[in-house]
């Protein structure tokens, strides 16, 4: 399979496969990068399809993760912005993958974009909620986060302004076929958030039993593969 890198408006990308009218916008999710797991075994999958993929690395994630911009849904949507500019000067049909929080970043970028399916892994479909069981979980209160801005916490920092965009932007349109992956015991984006979602905009839900929030192990990467097979 061809790998081919490249900088878009000086972000770090690989463009995977053949060219193609058909093209796939690949979003890595936390702790990742543009060349995770499940982003090579779609970029192998799709190819077989006549696909095209183009993945990219997020503001301190992978060749990035020494520059200064946060990573942040208001910094993330501008840049999924200038992929969907480039992907439509290059194919004809734009299609879209997500993981965990780079779904989020995609329903918040592309809710008015023209997409002719989406497929979604793991993915987080409401982040308002996932910041307040971290707060939760730490016994802080939204006066307590307000007044110190940010605090530090084991998964991720907690940012007012963030949870302030978060709650401004809540996801309340999706108009994209889409098909949905997660696992049994995915304990980070809960089955009734995520089942709401697919319920509500009309989506395809499998799940793996047995599977968690990161897919990363022998069976579950073997499970998702065959889901590709399935749904591309």
């Amino acid at each position: 399979m061809i790998v081919e890198k490249c900088k878009i408006q000086g972000i770090p990308a690989i463009l995977w496969g053949e060219k193609s009218t058909r093209l796939i916008i690949a979003v890595h999710g936390s702790h990742s990068s543009k060349i995770d797991d499940c982003i090579w075994i779609l970029a192998e999958e799709a190819a077989k399809r006549g696909y095209q993929v183009l993945s990219f690395d997020l503001p301190k994630h992978g060749e990035r993760v020494y520059e200064a911009e946060p990573c942040r849904a208001q910094n993330c949507v501008k840049e999924l912005a200038l992929m969907m500019e480039y992907g439509k000067n290059r194919a004809e049909q734009i299609s879209l993958f997500g993981c965990s929080m780079g779904a989020y970043f995609s329903l918040l970028a592309y809710k008015d974009t023209k997409i002719h399916h989406a497929w979604f892994l793991s993915p987080v479909v409401d982040m308002g909620r996932i910041i307040r069981n971290m707060m939760e979980q730490s016994g802080i209160t939204e006066e307590e986060l307000r007044d110190r801005k940010v605090i530090d916490h084991p998964i991720e920092p907690l940012s007012w302004d963030y949870y302030c965009y978060v709650k401004d932007h809540p996801i309340i349109k999706w108009k994209c076929p889409t098909s949905i992956l997660r696992g049994e015991y995915d304990t980070l984006c809960e089955y009734g958030t995520v089942s709401a979602f697919a319920e509500r905009f009309h989506c395809r839900l499998e799940e793996q039993k047995g599977g968690e929030h990161w897919f990363h192990t022998v069976e579950e990467l073997e499970f998702y593969r065959k889901w590709l097979q399935a749904e591309l």
